[in-house]
Formats: structure tokens, sequence, C-alpha cells
């Protein structure tokens, strides 16, 4: 592909999509690179409730970003289906390479996202949306006054499940190991909490059910034995939340010359510049403390507007 973009933007979920929305507006020429669907993580997700504006009723993460996708087209964004391979980010035209083609732009935004390192059990992925969870915050409201199991027992899990205790009657955290692995100073909270439980020794070994998640076989690593726990009769499902880490998509950028954490994020400033030149990221790809749908938004019509303002000093 000959022409060098104004933006090229690698990844379609609500940061890059939003980068894609204040870019093409700003009369900036714009591609937007997404090898699956559009939205990442939000497109398998059943219900939004906390996303400023949306409709307040019958919300998902596909109505939302279709409504997203429809903003990129009205402002002009080209769309390439492809999946990158390499990259060369330095200098001033910046190079993608994909299976379909090769595409050149002056600023690129990296909007690849990171995903909810698996629970590794049967079921798993047939109950996501429908019972399993990644996001407390997302999805806490959902499991009002029902049972909750966390799996994982580092920070994140156990501020998750304490989070999760204001919604549901009763949180169990299912931990492979006899103690938790979180910071003490968390520990001793969640063990002052009284609708927090432990399942000590213990993985997820299946998820089932009809239609939601009803059903959870838990095998002790120790003595080998396995429990089936089966949702309240009168309640009709029960939810498990993953919360074993995260992982990055970053692996293309890995020999880029950018800069990258010890997991594989990319820090940036507060204006999404990464250490090189014209290259911005945004949205859960980010070193920062909260990934929601909203702030990816806001990282992305930051990037665009910092995009613009580079563009500009070239001239």
């Amino acid at each position: 592909m000959s022409k060098v973009y104004d933006v090229v933007i690698l990844g379609a979920g609500p940061g890059g999509l939003a980068a894609g929305l204040y870019a093409g507006r700003a009369r900036l020429s714009t591609l937007i690179i997404e090898k699956g669907q559009d939205g990442g993580q939000i497109a398998i997700t059943d219900e939004i409730e906390n996303y400023p504006g949306q409709m307040l009723e019958e919300e998902s993460g596909p109505s939302l970003i279709a409504r997203m996708t429809e903003q990129c087209k009205k402002f002009g964004c080209d769309r390439v289906s492809d999946t990158i391979s390499s990259v060369e980010l330095e200098g001033p035209v910046k190079k993608l390479v994909g299976r379909k083609g090769e595409y050149e732009g002056k600023t690129v935004i990296i909007a690849t996202g990171a995903y909810p390192r698996p629970i590794g059990c049967k079921g798993e992925q047939d109950y996501m949306g429908r019972g399993v969870s990644y996001c407390a915050t997302c999805d806490a409201n959902f499991f009002e006054d029902l049972e909750v199991f966390v799996v994982g027992g580092g920070d994140a899990a156990v501020e998750e499940a304490m989070y999760l205790t204001k919604f549901a009657r009763k949180v169990t955290i299912i931990h492979r190991r006899n103690e938790l692995r979180a910071a003490k100073s968390i520990q001793e909270k969640a063990f002052k909490n009284d609708k927090l439980f432990f399942m000590w020794d213990s993985v997820v070994e299946e998820l089932g059910g009809d239609e939601l998640l009803q059903k959870m076989i838990v095998r002790n690593v120790k003595t080998g034995e396995l429990t089936t726990y089966e949702a309240d009769e009168d309640d009709g499902l029960f939810g498990v939340f993953g919360f074993i880490g995260r992982v990055p998509n970053s692996d293309l950028f890995k020999d880029s010359g950018l800069t990258m954490d010890e997991k594989g994020y990319i820090p940036t400033d507060d204006d999404m510049h990464t250490n090189i030149p014209g290259v911005f990221a945004v949205g859960d790809i980010r070193v920062k403390s909260l990934r929601q749908v909203v702030t990816a938004a806001a990282d992305g019509a930051i990037a665009a507007t910092q995009a613009e303002k580079y563009i500009n000093e070239l001239d």
C-alpha cells in the first residue's frame, strides 16, 4: 500500500475506535487495522451498565461498539482486516507489515489491548458472559445477592473479591495454595470480611450448566478429591471470576525499540506518548490503574489529538 496515512491505528477496541473518531474528525487520513472483530474484550460482554451516555436498557458490548464503528466510518476512517506480523516504528514514516499488505503512517496508535489469563478449566469458554467474568467492576452488579467464586490469590484477586462482597451474598476465593499471595495489609482486610470465604489448595476443573453457569467441579491439589458445587435452585446460577493475571497483546513490539515493562505493558506519559516519537499507546495495553471502556476511549481521544499536534510540528 503506497499511501502514507497521517494516523495508523492498530486495534479496533474502544481505544482504537475513539482514536479513529477523533483523528477522522480532525481531517487526518486515518487507517484502522483490526485482525478480528471490533470491540476487543467488550465484544463478548452481554450487558453494559457503566458507560456514560449509553442506552439505559439492553446496552451490550456489541451494540455500543457498533455505534463507535459507525462514527469512525462517518468521519472517513479507512479499514483493513489484517494480522500484523512486524513493525518498523522508528523514523518519520512508520511501517506495519501484515499478511495481506504493508501499511505506512506518520504516526501509529497502538490499541492492541490485553486479555485475561484464562482459568484453564473445561467449559470456561462456554460460559464467558453467562456466569464467567474477569472484571468485578464491570459485572459485579449482575450477581446481586448471588453466590460468587473468585479464582486467584494475589492482590487483584483479593481486592476484587472484597469488592464483590458489596453485591454478592457470599464470595469464596479458590486458591491453589494454602495461603494468599496478596500483600499482608490486603489479607488482613479480607480475613475480617464476614462475607468472604476461602477454599485452599484447590483448582477449578470444570464448569457446566444449561444456558447459564450452574455447576462447578473443584479438585483438591493435595488429595486429588473432586467436589461438585451446584447453584442454589432459587438462584439458577452462580458467578466465577478469574483473577490470575492479564496478558498484554504486545509480543509484536518486542524488537521494535518500544519500551515495555516486565509484564509487557507499554508505559506512556499522560498524553499517551511512548518512548518513540510519533508512536502512541492507548487502552489496556498501557501501564494504567483502571482498564475500562471509558478510560480506553479517553486514551484514544488524547492520542489522536496528540498525533495531530505531532504531524503539525513535522510540517
